[in-house]
């Protein structure tokens, strides 16, 4: 538990073009249906629920739906599952969204925020043998350090058993899913020298508690997107957005970033403190989209939509992303 960087050896792993993708958020800290979402400098954002009479429900969490198509081939990814029992389930079901045609869960760390649905979502989409993808420290004991030293736990990963018939695959390097489609990036080096971790973060391991600033289980999703780049996709990136860029480049050997949706978590003091780099980073990146969610917090998204004003959308409970 004391390694501070992860070099690795992989070869390139490059997901396949594919023509098109659809995100759409089911679960997030914030929702609005009044805002309009219109960008001409970024087509295919809309209010997917607006026409709904039963609203979907923010949370703290996050949920998104990722539908990637490429000629005759498709797929349908979940990408983490909210923090409540049926969060999901319910916000899916007001917004129309089957999930039976979900082929492949991927949790992108093992805090609760991110897998409390995981049972309801099994259940409703019912498959024999559906991969949940994870990494073996998400079943370890996780928790925070209070200012006195004690530590407050975290709600429990859930066991094998809880959900059947799915199945976890477990990987800690770069996985290829949806035939070749979309690439789960695995464990993630730690090298700019801005994104250090949260420090109160704890794992029980060897039956003590230890700090878990890197939390080497965050993996982000990534698609290629045909003539257009990478669509990068993180749940919190506790590694850090800009190393998470970094290793996405690294793997695929494709240096553009079309798209960038998910958590950045630059809330909170500790995390404050590197927003202005991150930002400037990003800014450098220039990516045609970002949608910064869940964990962000309003600072660093204030500051994002200042640098990349063409490129910002406020991510929503009911977004729809059409790439």
């Amino acid at each position: 538990m004391e390694k501070t960087i992860l070099e690795t050896s992989n070869p390139r792993i490059k997901p396949e073009e594919v023509e098109r993708v659809e995100i759409i958020s089911l679960i997030d800290n914030s929702v609005d249906f009044l805002s309009s979402t219109k960008r001409k400098e970024v087509e295919g954002v809309k209010r997917w629920a607006k026409r709904y009479i039963n609203l979907p429900f923010a949370e703290h969490g996050f949920s998104i739906l990722v539908r990637i198509f490429n000629k005759e081939k498709s797929s349908c990814i979940l990408f983490d599952v909210g923090s409540s029992p049926k969060g999901v389930v319910i916000n899916a079901k007001r917004m129309g969204v089957d999930l039976a045609k979900i082929e492949c869960v991927v949790l992108s760390h093992g805090h609760y925020d991110h897998f409390g649905g995981l049972k309801a979502i099994v259940k409703a989409i019912n498959k024999v043998n559906l991969p949940i993808i994870v990494h073996e420290d998400m079943f370890k004991p996780r928790g925070i350090a209070n200012p006195d030293g004690t530590i407050r736990k975290y709600p429990a990963f859930p066991v094998e058993e809880d959900v059947r018939p799915a199945k976890y695959v477990q990987t800690k390097q770069p996985h290829l899913i949806s035939e070749g489609m979309a690439l789960v990036t695995g464990e993630i080096p730690r090298k700019t020298d801005f994104e250090k971790g949260y420090f109160r973060h704890r794992i029980f391991h060897n039956h003590t508690w230890h700090p878990d600033p890197w939390l080497w289980d965050d993996r982000a999703l990534v698609i290629n997107l045909k003539r257009k780049g990478l669509v990068i996709l993180s749940g919190c990136a506790h590694a850090g957005i800009i190393n998470t860029i970094l290793y996405a480049q690294q793997i695929t050997g494709i240096n553009k970033i079309y798209a960038i949706l998910g958590g950045l978590h630059l809330a909170g003091k500790e995390n404050e403190q590197r927003i202005i780099q991150t930002v400037k980073t990003l800014k450098s990146i220039n990516p045609v989209l970002i949608a910064p969610s869940h964990c962000t917090g309003w600072q660093a998204a204030s500051t994002l939509s200042k640098a990349l004003p063409s490129a910002f959308i406020w991510n929503s409970v009911g977004n729809l992303y059409r790439l």
